[in-house]
């Protein structure tokens, strides 16, 4: 059993992969600021789910707090670290630029500098399949150039690939970086899709359909992503002296790149209908053009995956949007029903 640096422990992903570290018998350390780029409610509450277990430990700290990031790693001599915080969002990095490099890029920075001084045995980190920007070459594949990002917050995941080789290369830090799909499931962040398409509809509310519907995307389901880290975790990379191509993903230092999609693209008009057929319910639709950030398509290879680990994806969408669904009814159905329970009798009587 070992001792794990989660970063992002409230966060969606963060979340599920800290129970699944639990269930195996390690201790988590639990990193998070609780930032308000969404429902701090939320975090909280997955928070909550956490602390029921004896071996979690909780630190609301911000990665771009230098001092505190250095004490955190003073105090732990971490086995393994799991970096999944950072500020997300592709449309969000249009109107907040700032807030991507202090988390992503110098936050970043303080992970990498805390495994370097500790020689913590892997370190495993979330990259994006936004990466892949303009690339039209489908299915994605890691050995692809990856040089035109659409968004800041695309710029700032290569960055994180770019800067975890180098400290690889200079201290023989070994990392990992998975290129995540479109990732979805119970717990699941608010400003995601399915999420805002399950409330919007449930209200009655129009949801706006980019590209007019269009667009594909490789949706994961969160148990997947979870499996690929859970099985990367103790897959920690060997530097590759044989290397002679120019595949970016592999490298003479202890370093690796990976995508973990789903491996099956899926058209957006035909995840909303699935998402109408698990609420029984036929959404109001605003068709919309392509917004500046956007792709067209997503597509993981993921043979690499395959090879290093046996990962192969399990759940279809037909299978994690009614989990999803299911999900969200009982959550908020406790909640609104937790809110009305706390009002005064003058707020109820009103």
């Amino acid at each position: 059993m070992a001792k794990i640096l989660v970063t992002g422990a409230a966060g969606f992903i963060g979340f599920h992969v800290s129970q699944a570290l639990l269930n195996c018998g390690n201790t988590v350390i639990g990193l998070d600021n609780l930032s308000d780029y969404y429902d701090v409610n939320l975090k909280l509450d997955r928070l909550a789910q956490l602390k029921q277990q004896d071996n979690f430990q909780f630190c609301k700290l911000d990665l771009a707090d230098r001092q505190g990031m250095e004490a955190l790693f003073g105090q732990h001599q971490f086995d393994r670290v799991i970096h999944l915080a950072a500020q997300a969002g592709v449309r969000y990095s249009l109107q907040n630029p700032h807030a991507y490099v202090d988390s992503n890029l110098t936050g970043f920075l303080h992970i990498l500098e805390g495994c370097r001084q500790q020689q913590v045995q892997h370190l495993v980190y979330a990259s994006s399949s936004s990466v892949y920007g303009a690339n039209r070459t489908i299915p994605f594949s890691t050995s692809q150039p990856v040089d035109h990002p659409l968004s800041l917050y695309a710029a700032t995941k290569k960055a994180n690939e770019l800067m975890a080789h180098t400290y690889s290369h200079l201290y023989g830090v070994p990392t990992t970086g998975l290129r995540f799909f479109t990732v979805y499931g119970t717990w699941g962040r608010p400003d995601m899709a399915l999420f805002s398409f399950t409330k919007a509809i449930l209200e009655g509310k129009p949801i706006d359909v980019f590209n007019h519907g269009k667009m594909r995307r490789d949706f994961t389901y969160v148990d997947d992503i979870v499996d690929g880290i859970m099985r990367v975790l103790n897959h920690i990379p060997q530097p590759n002296l044989s290397v002679t191509s120019a595949d970016p993903s592999f490298s003479h230092a202890p370093y690796r790149i990976y995508n973990l999609g789903n491996n099956q693209p899926v058209e957006l008009l035909h995840f909303i209908e699935v998402l109408e057929a698990s609420l029984g319910i036929v959404a109001q639709k605003n068709f919309l053009p392509l917004q500046p950030g956007d792709v067209l398509e997503t597509y993981a290879d993921i043979e690499g995956l395959e090879q290093a680990i046996g990962f192969a994806p399990q759940i279809s969408i037909e299978i994690g949007i009614p989990r999803f669904v299911s999900w969200y009814r009982s959550y908020y159905s406790c909640t609104n029903l937790l809110q009305s329970k706390v009002l005064d009798p003058e707020q109820k009587a009103a």
